[in-house]
């Protein structure tokens, strides 16, 4: 019987994080101080602001097919305006040797100039080099962290770094560390889900294998948090909109992600384009200033989102004109603009510090911030692409991104066991989702909403494609059934549903991006649940697949339906990988990272209060948090504590038994609770502390073991300061607990 030892990540200064290297090496600090002296005010500003690829692309609005760069635009950008800074596509995913091209085009120019400071290039490469044609294009945030896996995590970084590197770019605007506890919102999908520990874990072995240990190599890139903070908990669910969080609820759950990824060496942070407690976030010196840049010492710089300085004018109306816009952006501690489609942002900031209405040290922190990034990324020394380590979608990283679709597709049920599926099976297909690439990939997908199917490789398979393959074409009917939202033929469907043995409805979301993807109605349209219970009348097993960036509300079918498969937005390989989910090549693995709803107004995360899970308010979700079903079955036993009382010194270990009691070799994720008895601030009902997914072959037997020490037990206090308390406390695994005192300080 083998034992494993799981060190637990720790969230807090007071609970010491590993710091993961912040750019400010003396030697990078010497190289920015001497060159920030030769900089002239015009320089500094410029350096200050980011312009979007459009404005110095041929055509009116840089959307001219095929894509070019003007060079006379690039001059007056780089020459006049001096930018630090370009990003995004304009169109849509350029080849490989397309963006060699542009980055070559902007660094000759920069390169030019009298101090030759390299540009910046930014790009949103959120599940692989989404802008590069052919690059290995990976499950979206919120299925990798179903899989439960950093280490899935940190291999998909190290992918993404390469080939987004490869492509000449240094800079990658991810990763989301906003916390998806608001199923409603557009961007949920971007998220790794509504518990700070597991996204913590992912988040920061994502950055781990996209910086490494030295961003400057030719294989690793920067990153960006986003969006900081509190953008993902919006009181409406729609995007970019207003948000109420309070001090302590921010500091309990919107900011540890956020500190992780910093002290895990993040080197740039993104601004939340909406509002917290009326203030918009490109206006809050508290977070940006206070927090962000004193209290965790962040030594990176911080970029604006899209428009997001313009916005305090023109639509959060906190500034009585654009110039004052840009004052109180910059003095709360926005380093760089994405302006992005003009040069207004430099032309005000610059008339603001020759009036003396924004002082030359504010400028100077800002610029000392950028290029202290463009020194640790190498941009000094290596501007241009390097053809040499130019490859990517290689045959290797399609593994990967296979097994990562794979680990994350989550059987929710499966009643009468009817999966997996017999090979030679007669199969009906139908649904809106079942022949889309699109659907399995969602927004920031070669295009902005990821939505022209005709762009996306033919070569790879639709879960209709995987269907056929694993089960031979003859076996499998095909009737689409219904649109997103409209019937098609769902007669057609029910018809062809009796000449078979099982139905696969494949359900969920056209691909969307962003506020394109807000929604009025949580429910899923009433076409695709009208199909299901049609289906379902004629008495056919029915297998529910759901590609889906949120958890839309399916409470009304759940109970017509065999079997649910939760598929999330798999990436390129999720359609391979739902085939082998469901003809038992794969056995599901996959557990959920939020709460599946069972009615549009009835979320409540796992680690609701007392109040939200009483005998009145109950947890009652479709699915709970951390389920997912295996084609085996585990079982817990021996739950041990090393003891029952432990001081605020004592490591904590906490070990359960787990055996494989099924047929087949299966991964199980254990999952450490902890329930803080009673506290000054209301305890949740219970908080995820740790976890491992394991491999167990049948019949295989493991130790797994948890260490736990005080800080782990820590909460935000009535203060607003982490603190500890003593007293009763109780750990679960699976359905087995037990508690243990953790007792105060002996005073001297």
């Amino acid at each position: 019987m083998k034992t494993i030892l799981v060190a637990l990540l720790l969230l807090d200064p007071l609970l010491a994080i590993a710091a993961a290297g912040h750019p400010g090496s003396k030697d990078i600090e010497k190289q920015v101080n001497d060159l920030l002296k030769k900089m002239t005010l015009e320089e500094k500003v410029g350096q200050m602001t980011q312009v979007a690829l459009d404005v110095v692309s041929k055509g009116d609005s840089g959307k001219a097919e095929p894509h070019a760069i003007d060079p006379v635009k690039l001059e007056t950008a780089i020459f006049k305006y001096h930018v630090g800074s370009i990003l995004n596509v304009a169109t849509s995913a350029h080849s490989i040797d397309h963006w060699h091209e542009i980055i070559t085009q902007i660094q000759d120019a920069a390169r030019k100039t009298r101090l030759g400071i390299p540009v910046i290039y930014g790009i949103d490469a959120i599940h692989g080099a989404s802008y590069t044609r052919g690059a290995t294009l990976f499950p979206q945030g919120i299925a990798v962290a179903a899989t439960w896996s950093p280490d899935i995590a940190k291999r998909i970084g190290e992918v993404t770094a390469r080939e987004v590197r490869a492509s000449g770019i240094p800079w990658n605007f991810h990763p989301v560390l906003d916390l998806g506890r608001q199923p409603l919102w557009p961007r949920f999908w971007e998220t790794y889900g509504e518990d700070v520990v597991l996204a913590t874990r992912i988040g920061t072995s994502y950055i781990s294998g996209l910086q490494g240990d030295d961003i400057g190599a030719s294989d690793k890139v920067a990153a960006c948090l986003k969006h900081y903070a509190g953008y993902s908990f919006t009181i409406t669910g729609k995007d970019r909109t207003s948000a109420w969080i309070d001090e302590r609820m921010m500091r309990q759950y919107f900011l540890p992600t956020f500190e992780a990824g910093v002290r895990a060496g993040a080197m740039t942070v993104m601004v939340n384009a909406g509002e917290t407690n009326g203030i918009p976030c490109h206006a809050d010196y508290h977070l940006l200033t206070e927090v962000l840049k004193g209290e965790w010492k962040f030594r990176g710089f911080v970029v604006s989102d899209w428009e997001g300085i313009k916005h305090l004018y023109t639509r959060d109306r906190v500034a009585d004109s654009p110039k004052e816009a840009v004052r109180i952006g910059v003095m709360a501690g926005i380093d760089m603009s994405m302006v992005p489609l003009d040069f207004s942002f430099y032309d005000l900031l610059l008339a603001l510090v020759r009036e003396k209405n924004v002082p030359l040290s504010r400028i100077d922190d800002a610029v000392r911030r950028i290029l202290r990034v463009k020194f640790a990324a190498g941009l000094f020394e290596h501007p241009y692409p390097e053809p040499a380590a130019a490859e990517v979608g290689s045959k290797q990283d399609a593994v990967l991104n296979l097994e990562a679709a794979s680990e994350a597709i989550t059987l929710l049920k499966n009643s009468i066991n009817v999966l997996p599926l017999r090979k030679g099976t007669r199969v009906l297909v139908t649904g809106p989702t079942a022949n889309l690439l699109s659907a399995l990939n969602g927004g920031w997908t070669i295009t902005w909403q990821g939505d022209s199917e005709e762009l996306y490789p033919h070569e790879k398979k639709t879960i209709l494609d995987a269907i056929r393959e694993e089960n031979g074409k003859e076996n499998v009917v095909y009737v689409p059934g219904t649109s997103f939202d409209k019937p098609l033929n769902i007669a057609a469907a029910v018809g062809a549903a009796d000449t078979c043995d099982v139905v696969i409805a494949c359900l969920g979301e056209k691909a969307y991006c962003e506020f394109v993807g807000n929604i009025d109605d949580f429910n899923l349209e009433d076409a695709q649940l009208r199909l299901v219970e049609e289906l379902s009348r004629r008495g056919k097993p029915v297998v529910l697949i759901l590609a889906e960036g949120r958890p839309r509300t399916i409470h009304r079918i759940v109970d017509k339906c065999s079997a649910v498969l939760m598929a999330y937005l798999p990436g390129m390989e999720g359609g391979t990988a739902v085939g082998k989910v469901l003809f038992g090549d794969v056995n599901p693995s996959g557990k959920l990272p939020f709460s599946y709803p069972k009615y549009p107004n009835a979320h409540v995360p796992y680690d609701g209060k007392g109040a939200d899970v009483s005998d009145v308010n109950r947890y009652d979700p479709e699915f709970a948090f951390g389920s997912g079903l295996s084609y085996t079955t585990f079982e817990y036993s021996d739950l041990r504590l090393s003891k029952s009382t432990y001081s605020m010194k004592d490591t904590i270990e906490v070990s359960v038994t787990i055996k494989n009691k099924g047929t087949v070799t299966g991964k199980e994720v254990a999952q450490l609770f902890v329930t803080d008895l009673y506290r000054s601030v209301t305890p949740p009902f219970r908080e995820l502390k740790g976890f491992s997914k394991l491999e167990l072959r049948a019949a295989e037997r493991r130790t797994v073991t948890f260490r736990l020490t005080a800080p782990d037990l820590s909460f935000i206090g009535k203060n607003y300061k982490r603190i500890v308390e003593p007293g009763g406390f109780r750990v679960a695994i699976d359905t087995l607990s037990t508690d243990f005192e953790l007792k105060a300080p002996q005073l001297k």
